[in-house]
């Protein structure tokens, strides 16, 4: 397939994390999530975790070899069942052109970041909403392109009714496949953490002056929440963010004009090498991201070391 390779691996990354969000819910309505406590009791990965996983690295590192893929699970190697892999490409994303910066990236220039299952715990709970497919895609360090995939979106609509959707974006051409909008005139909604909570993360959340506070589960469910004028800003003023949390909710949030950084307004990096932890927290708005940046207290910029 000809075209730009930033394009190309988005499109490929699109169609996979439809196969991956296929396979999320095969293993929900089998009913055997097939649970296991990673590192700690708010730590789990599902069986849903593995397949997704296993059918998006094999499925993208078929079609770009030189690209590094770095993924959530840490699984051992072995073969992957043919009717896993995804060879296909969203031809949306196929039908627009590429800005000219990333015209001619190389493969072993980008970085993919793949978090299979965002929000297992809301998972395991039924909290069907919350939970996303994240595949972001950095270049120069920097995540450039994303895909938020929500395996149940309109999940309860009731029979008849599409489940799932892709929202997608790259930077200097925008986002897709949702409906943007703004919280409400007079309004400050923060959404924040619902299983990592403690008193810095309280503190900082009322810093905020928030009118309401949304709880939620899943990095990539949050900025959609921003994206769609659900919710001011995103708070998580805590350890347990990682690198395949942010890239490709970032990229998204980035390419409408929105900012993410750590509670420091430090960038995050996405090269190969940088550690996988968000040590320093999350801070994300679509709009008045400044506002929100100096209500950050000093407390928690202390707890939360770069």
């Amino acid at each position: 397939m000809s075209g730009p390779l930033v394009l190309r691996v988005l499109a490929s990354a699109g169609r996979v994390a439809e196969r991956a969000a296929e396979l999320v819910r095969s293993v929900l309505r089998a009913g055997d999530l097939g649970i296991v406590i990673k590192e700690n009791v708010n730590d789990l990965q599902t069986k849903a975790d593995r397949l997704a996983q296993q059918s998006i690295c094999t499925s993208l590192a078929l079609k770009f070899p030189k690209l590094t893929i770095i993924g959530e699970e840490d699984l051992p190697p072995g073969e992957v069942d043919a009717q896993m892999v995804e060879h296909g490409f969203m031809e949306e994303i196929l039908g627009h052109k590429c800005p000219a910066e990333y015209e001619n990236v190389k493969e072993e220039e980008l970085v993919v970041w793949v978090d299979p299952l965002d929000g297992t715990k809301e998972y395991t709970e039924g909290l069907l909403d919350n939970v996303t497919v994240l595949i972001g895609i950095a270049y120069k360090g920097k995540a450039i392109a994303g895909v938020i995939n929500q395996p149940f979106f309109n999940y309860q609509a009731g029979e008849g009714a599409t489940m799932g959707r892709t929202v997608w974006g790259l930077l200097g051409l925008g986002a897709f496949g949702y409906v943007p909008a703004s919280v409400p005139a007079g309004k400050r909604v923060i959404t924040t953490t619902r299983s990592h909570s403690n008193p810095v993360v309280s503190a900082c959340v009322d810093a905020m002056e928030p009118t309401d506070v949304l709880r939620v589960g899943g990095a990539g469910n949050k900025v959609l929440l921003l994206i769609e004028g659900k919710a001011s800003a995103y708070v998580f003023a805590s350890l347990g963010c990682k690198k395949w949390d942010t890239c490709a909710p970032e990229a998204i949030l980035h390419a409408v004009g929105g900012k993410l950084t750590d509670m420091h307004g430090n960038s995050f990096e996405y090269h190969k090498e940088v550690k996988h932890m968000n040590s320093a927290g999350v801070l994300a708005a679509l709009t008045d991201y400044e506002y929100y940046a100096a209500r950050v207290p000093p407390t928690t910029k202390a707890a939360l070391k770069p």
